[in-house]
């Protein structure tokens, strides 16, 4: 239920249909049930609409009275969300709805990602959708599915009967801003095989987390430290300090999501019960001073880094053979991460990354997924290249999966200059052109519509695709508020 205080400052239902999308549990993959929602609201309001096998939903409302011969607008943005919660938390997002938390001026999830990512677009297209005071042209909607996993959504889209000139994405994550380009992306997957051998001894669990994590577009540039490559490193240095061998090791949910948790099983070698316990606190010590240097080192930065060691006893298990174990090791510790290149065009954006997003252990593998993102093509796959030449130099097999195309800047835009004369009247600032290292689905439609004149915006969004992600109320009406006076006003 709303919170009260909220329903107050609702504004033409932008948050009662974010309540009702939110109570539907719509992970990647997990859309069936918000796709029908949506069917279902467009039968409610009498509108054209289409469903396809992908989830994807296409409303179309017609224009008002004066506004027929006007050039339709489209709207868009996706229907599910990154699903993240904290650890051992029991919230399951197949079909548990998000519980929202009113906090001052914003709202965030308890313990979960919100979801405003990329929730408010529909929210949004649904309160526009619903308001019959509203003048407007033709308005065409676009709510895709599977985007945070590689936009197949938008890859499945069939455009030919939309007649749009204008689109609006609203997918963006900052007021003020008219966002123009986007990087490309895909995701590489690198299998390494493992040889396993029976070995007895004591079993040692260590747990890192309490990092920041974040979208691997957005924060990318922002210093975060990678939970699985911490770990990595910490098994670098412990290998000169005493014995062991890797059982299992694992970090990540999401290839574009920097992970903020990693987990490692070691086995300290065999002795007799004194031997043992010598061996334990010796490991113990170790990891303790390590983990204490990379806290000192890393508190500018990751302030709240926190580490766990638990004893899991004595036992018999199939462990990494050390020739396996060595490989692995190079290549978590040589692989490239973070930034690649800065953008020589526009000052502070990242041009060119890569994110090591998920990270684990099976019985004869090790399965790592990378999120390659660059606003040139050829640099792309440049990382892309790095990426398999690394792989296979290990021995390991690599392939490119869930590839998006970047969206590129267009010098003319008489929707952009519409937006900026807009905001200037109703708010008193020009609106910052930028682009975007994360990935939009504008590229996507612009190969299907290249003729759509395409801007990007959004109220102000906070640390998305954590369960710290929060939404603020005020930026949220702000933005629609301009919204509405964009569509109701002609443009050019």
């Amino acid at each position: 239920m709303m919170d009260l205080g909220l329903q107050e400052k609702d504004y033409k239902g932008i948050f009662k249909y974010f309540y009702e999308i939110s109570a539907i549990p719509r992970g990647s993959g997990n859309e069936k049930g918000i796709s029908d929602y949506l069917v279902s609201f467009a039968r409610k309001h009498n509108l054209e609409y289409t469903q396809d096998e992908a989830n994807n939903v296409i409303m179309i409302k017609p224009a008002t009275p004066g506004y027929e011969n006007e050039p339709a607008i489209i709207l868009q943005g996706h229907m599910d969300m990154v699903c993240e919660k904290v650890k051992d938390y029991s919230h399951d997002f197949l079909k548990d709805g998000i519980k929202i938390i009113v906090d001052g001026d914003y709202l965030r999830a308890d313990q979960t990602t919100l979801g405003a990512d990329n929730g408010i677009a529909i929210a949004y297209i649904l309160a526009m959708f619903s308001d019959e005071s509203l003048q407007h042209p033709r308005l065409e909607a676009i709510i895709t599915a599977d985007e945070e996993v590689g936009m197949h959504g938008a890859k499945a889209l069939e455009l030919s009967n939309l007649q749009g000139k204008y689109l609006i994405n609203l997918d963006s994550e900052e007021e003020g801003y008219l966002l123009c380009s986007c990087a490309g992306g895909l995701t590489g997957t690198s299998i390494l095989p493992l040889n396993r051998v029976v070995e007895q001894g004591r079993r040692l669990r260590i747990n890192i987390g309490g990092l920041q994590g974040g979208h691997s577009g957005v924060d990318i540039g922002k210093n975060r430290t990678n939970a699985t490559l911490l770990m990595a490193r910490l098994l670098f240095d412990l290998r000169e300090l005493c014995s062991f061998a890797l059982v299992d090791m694992r970090g990540g949910f999401k290839d574009n999501v920097i992970p903020r948790e990693a987990e490692a099983v070691l086995l300290l070698p065999a002795g007799d019960e004194a031997d043992s316990v010598k061996l334990y606190a010796n490991a113990e010590g170790y990891i303790k001073q390590l983990m204490e240097k990379y806290q000192r080192e890393l508190a500018g930065s990751e302030p709240e880094l926190q580490f766990q060691l638990t004893d899991l006893g004595d036992d018999s298990c199939e462990v990494i053979d050390s020739y396996s174990f060595e490989k692995l090791l190079f290549m978590l510790t040589f692989i490239p991460n973070g930034v690649q290149a800065m953008s020589a065009d526009i000052e502070g954006l990242v041009e060119s990354s890569l994110n090591i997003g998920i990270f684990r252990t099976e019985a004869d593998r090790a399965e790592l997924y990378s999120s390659v993102r660059s606003s040139k093509s050829s640099y792309k796959y440049y990382v892309s290249d790095k990426l398999e030449y690394l792989t296979a130099f290990l021995g390991g097999d690599y392939q490119k999966r869930w590839e998006y195309p970047a969206w590129e800047f267009r010098k003319d835009s008489k929707l952009r200059e519409h937006f900026q004369r807009i905001n200037k009247e109703m708010y008193g600032r020009e609106m910052k052109v930028e682009a975007i290292h994360a990935g939009l689905e504008c590229g996507l439609i612009s190969e299907k519509m290249p003729h759509l004149d395409m801007v990007s915006i959004g109220p102000d969004m906070h640390d998305v695709h954590t369960v710290e992600e929060r939404l603020s109320i005020s930026s949220t009406i702000r933005v629609y508020k301009l919204l509405e006076r964009v569509v109701s006003e002609r443009i050019g």
